[in-house]
């Protein structure tokens, strides 16, 4: 069978070869702690499933328009302004069916042989994969544990070239947590400047996860930026609506129609019955969101006070969302991945699944309880006591 060569480059998501693993050993009876997963481990608050309940009794069966619902697309406009004090025009929003197609559709525009797109590493490992699916060399940027795992504006500027034409940003990221501060981004904002046929991806889908008093700065608010960055963010992580697959991206004035166009081609729309759940969920009651971002950070801080007490680990403080890229002494991390899962039955996933710069680490989630969190902990000390 001769396939597009294409298809030899594209990659996958360990997350989901590591999801089934865990569930097909706890269906033969064996203890399996998750912290590999990125989903929260919370129920869609119950308002949100309500709307959708709703929704379906009252009929909205049939297409909506490719973009989406227009009063929703004015809900996520008018959420975006008074998080980011940034007007978006609802006609350049698309609803998505989750995060990916956004960046399936960025990279298969600005991709392409002869053009080179940039991406964090450690990062999300579905940036390299579409990347290179596009046609385009895929470049990674390293973001260092010296650094917190932050951007580094000047690192990023060095890689540069006339061939470059789309930057991939993400704050707070996966799989580390990693916070860009207001200086770097004005760094790179500044810098860009000399690049004027660079187009920003910026993905903000945990941008409402922060910790320690944090907020979110979009690239959107720096006005040189704002003309060229495609944002994606969504209702995955804030609302737990991960099952749900419903984001949303906004796009520069000369690409709209192009992602209008792709998502005729490809999805045609997003279901009209989670369109309405979305909007209940921006229009509606917040202190789910809180309540769930105020439990990570408890989280948080009780595995890192954890995992200092343990040789062998180490890790940089997350600043959000709900990662910690872990180091491990002395072992190379698709080791630790397979036996501890295995042998201790923790699932992790291994820090070379999110790029070269994660060789050594594991990601470990904190979605998931304080106390299966801190049991997966002392499992880990035993299993690491009983290895060389």
């Amino acid at each position: 069978m001769e396939l597009n060569p294409l298809m030899a480059k594209l990659g996958t998501e360990s997350a989901f070869t590591v999801l089934n693993r865990a569930a097909f050993l706890a269906a033969q009876g064996k203890g399996i702690i998750n912290l590999g997963i990125g989903q929260p481990d919370f129920p869609t608050p119950p308002h949100i499933v309500e709307a959708a309940v709703k929704a379906l009794r009252d009929g909205h069966h049939g297409y909506t328009a490719a973009k989406g619902l227009p009063q929703l697309r004015e809900a996520v406009a008018a959420d975006f302004e008074a998080r980011n004090g940034v007007s978006l025009d609802p006609e350049r929003l698309m609803i998505m069916p989750g995060g990916k197609p956004t960046i399936a559709f960025a990279m298969l525009m600005l991709g392409g042989a002869g053009h080179e797109i940039l991406y964090p590493d450690p990062g999300f490992p579905i940036y390299g994969s579409m990347a290179a699916f596009s046609g385009a060399q895929a470049v990674p940027y390293a973001l260092t544990a010296g650094k917190s795992f932050g951007l580094d504006a000047e690192a990023v500027l060095e890689k540069m070239r006339p061939a470059t034409r789309l930057l991939v940003l993400n704050s707070p990221g996966n799989p580390t947590g990693g916070v860009t501060s207001a200086q770097e981004l004005e760094k790179l904002a500044n810098g860009l400047q000399a690049w004027p046929d660079v187009w920003v991806l910026s993905d903000e889908i945990y941008s409402r996860l922060y910790f320690d008093g944090l907020t979110h700065l979009s690239p959107m608010t720096f006005e040189t930026l704002r003309a060229r960055t495609i944002v994606l963010d969504g209702w995955s992580k804030t609302y737990a609506m991960t099952g749900w697959r419903l984001g949303w991206s906004y796009w520069p004035q000369e690409l709209i129609d192009l992602a209008e166009r792709l998502a005729i081609n490809v999805h045609s729309c997003v279901s009209a019955t989670t369109q309405f759940a979305g909007l209940a969920a921006l229009e509606g009651d917040q202190s789910p969101v809180l309540a769930m971002c105020t439990a990570f950070e408890a989280r948080r801080n009780a595995a890192l006070a954890r995992i200092a007490q343990i040789d062998r680990l180490s890790t940089v403080q997350p600043k959000g969302a709900f990662y910690a890229l872990v180091k491990v002494d002395g072992l190379t991390c698709e080791d630790v991945q397979n036996r501890l899962l295995e042998e201790a039955g923790v699932a992790t996933i291994a820090g070379t699944s999110f790029g070269a710069a994660g060789v050594g680490h594991i990601r470990m989630s904190f979605a998931n309880s304080q106390a299966n969190v801190l049991e997966a902990l002392d499992r880990t000390e035993s299993w690491l006591g009983s290895v060389a």
